[in-house]
């Protein structure tokens, strides 16, 4: 079996280099570690990351914790999952889903959470292992986001550019950040046009939307663009103008926010912001491997927002 001492040979550099270029490779130059990872290839050397993980105390898993309910957000941690394990397993790193009832059971070397809100802030501020968020948060933790507030901003912008003259935001019914910064974004396109804002807010379930649109739809005029939160109520909204008889782009617009598939089913397609949810979900990897390493602060990583066109507005 090849060895620690067999790649410092053919590298010709000791063997305290070697484990510096496997351990603490930013401690080390790009030259010292272009030959060991050359002799380490040509040996197909691999290093034992058991044994290291026991010298360090590390157990070798991230923990990714999701705080609300899956079944009104699929397949939205699906590609998250994927984006995270992804980068977790470049770096030998396994991830293990948990929820908050089984939070507790067996130890890892750190924790992604995802869903967070108020109430979750004081028991996430006294973990004793490093967090990263995903999703933006006003609460001083390190998290990684798109940019919401530019995301509502662009689309309202847009439904105005089509020619739509009413725009009416539907929101979700939460008092979290990435909420707040939706509306900011609608908010500041309107202001900037003289516009009267209407918001309207509902738990994150189509069926609402739709039974708004119902419940008023006397009152909703032709060339009238909603502004909604999630793609699960542009869906509901849409099936509601429908179902009264309204014309889709025609007389009315509707836009999403998400972009990972339900926008893609729903008939017509939904235009809206499209997340990079996969690569959101590397980066949340990344930031948390590097707290572990260094133990500093990651800050926030922001995404910007893209435009997914589909047949919910003007062309």
């Amino acid at each position: 079996m090849t060895t620690l001492v067999d790649v410092a040979k053919k590298a010709n550099v000791s063997k305290m280099t070697v484990s510096r270029v496997i351990n603490h490779p930013d401690k080390v130059t790009d030259e010292l570690k272009q030959l060991v990872y050359q002799a380490m290839r040509e040996l197909d050397y691999h290093p034992n990351m058991i044994a290291k993980a026991l010298v360090n105390k590390s157990t070798r898993i991230i923990k990714l914790c999701i705080l609300e309910d899956i079944d009104t957000t699929e397949p939205y941690y699906m590609n998250l999952m994927i984006g995270i394990a992804k980068t977790l397993d470049l770096h030998q790193y396994s991830l293990q889903l948990v929820t908050r009832k089984n939070f507790d059971i067996g130890n890892c070397d750190g924790y992604i959470i995802t869903g967070m809100r108020e109430q979750d802030v004081e028991w996430i501020n006294n973990l004793n292992k490093p967090v990263v968020i995903f999703g933006e948060n006003r609460y001083g933790f390190d998290y990684v986001d798109t940019n919401n507030k530019a995301g509502t901003y662009l689309l309202s912008q847009l439904a105005l550019q089509k020619g739509y003259e009413r725009l009416i935001y539907v929101g979700i019914d939460s008092k979290e950040s990435f909420e707040y910064s939706r509306e900011a974004g609608y908010l500041q396109q309107v202001q900037e046009k003289r516009m009267m804002p209407e918001l309207h807010r509902f738990g994150n379930h189509s069926h609402l939307a739709e039974q708004f649109v119902r419940d008023n739809w006397e009152n909703i005029t032709k060339n009238t663009a909603f502004i909604c939160a999630s793609d699960r109520l542009a869906i509901g909204i849409v099936r509601g103008i429908t179902r009264c008889g309204g014309k889709i782009p025609d007389d009315y617009g509707v836009t999403g926010f998400d972009g990972v598939f339900l926008n893609q089913v729903a008939s017509p397609k939904i235009t809206t912001i499209k997340q990079s949810i996969i690569e959101m979900g590397s980066a949340c990897g990344e930031n948390l491997l590097d707290k572990i390493d260094t133990n500093a602060k990651q800050g926030a990583l922001v995404f910007e927002p893209k435009i997914s066109l589909g047949g919910t507005l003007r062309d």
